[in-house]
């Protein structure tokens, strides 16, 4: 079954095209790897999906439902949750204030407070709940962005290079949260820059360039394709 289908997708800033009649689906229960070069249009569909941008034409079903023109709350409330690149906590607030508010707004809030500490306790931050946002290390303001949208108790979670700039091992940490969430039953579609993590647990690679998908399947074969290798990794496959 398909919790996501986008139909013809397009949005335009001015004369730029960034995303270009873009159609793209996503099973339930499926990790989807998003790749591409800045400027490709990435962030912008997560924008699209997540509803904090309407597009100019095209249509976005999620669960059965058109909601192309539901705001941004209002698909949290059904569903979709995102994390940002850049952390945006609210760094006055603890940790566990933090999640409790994303909770409170979230799917189905019905017990809040203990919907904030299961995410907490799912993205390894329960230990510091207590701890003020703008004093976290970047691991954690990445496991807290991760645990905002675990506590809107998504059915499709949106990471949004999420292990950027961590090490080697931070990244290792936190890949096994994410494969956690997956495995309790979680649909995730995840842009990432670090491709080893991104191949670790994607089933499928879309790529994107200049808002059109320029290839969708099998994540190793997609990476060995010779369009891939020279859009966006920029190697001279003609030699």
């Amino acid at each position: 079954m398909n919790l996501l289908e986008m139909t013809s997708m397009s949005k335009r800033f001015g004369a730029l095209v960034v995303t270009d009649a873009l159609g793209m689906t996503v099973r339930e229960g499926e990790i989807v790897g998003i790749l591409g070069p800045n400027g490709a249009g990435k962030t912008t569909l997560f924008n699209l999906i997540a509803g904090t941008l309407q597009p100019d034409s095209g249509n976005i079903s999620f669960n059965g439902e058109d909601v192309s023109a539901l705001r941004a709350a209002d698909r949290c409330k059904r569903g979709i949750a995102r994390s940002f690149q850049v952390p945006q906590p609210f760094n006055g607030m603890t940790v566990y204030e933090n999640a409790l508010l994303a909770a409170t707004f979230g799917r189905e809030p019905l017990d809040p407070e203990a919907r904030a500490l299961a995410a907490l306790e799912q993205s390894g931050m329960k230990a510091k709940a207590n701890t003020a946002a703008g004093k976290l290390t970047l691991l954690d303001r990445k496991r807290l962005e991760l645990a905002r949208a675990l506590a809107a108790n998504p059915k499709l979670l949106l990471l949004d290079e999420i292990a950027g700039g961590l090490t080697d091992s931070e990244c290792v940490s936190l890949l096994a949260a994410i494969k956690d969430v997956h495995a309790q039953g979680v649909t995730i579609v995840w842009i990432e820059h670090v491709v080893h993590a991104l191949l670790s647990v994607a089933q499928r690679l879309v790529v994107l360039n200049f808002g059109k998908i320029i290839a969708d399947g099998n994540p190793r074969e997609i990476m060995n394709s010779r369009e891939v290798k020279s859009i966006y990794l920029g190697e001279d496959v003609h030699g």
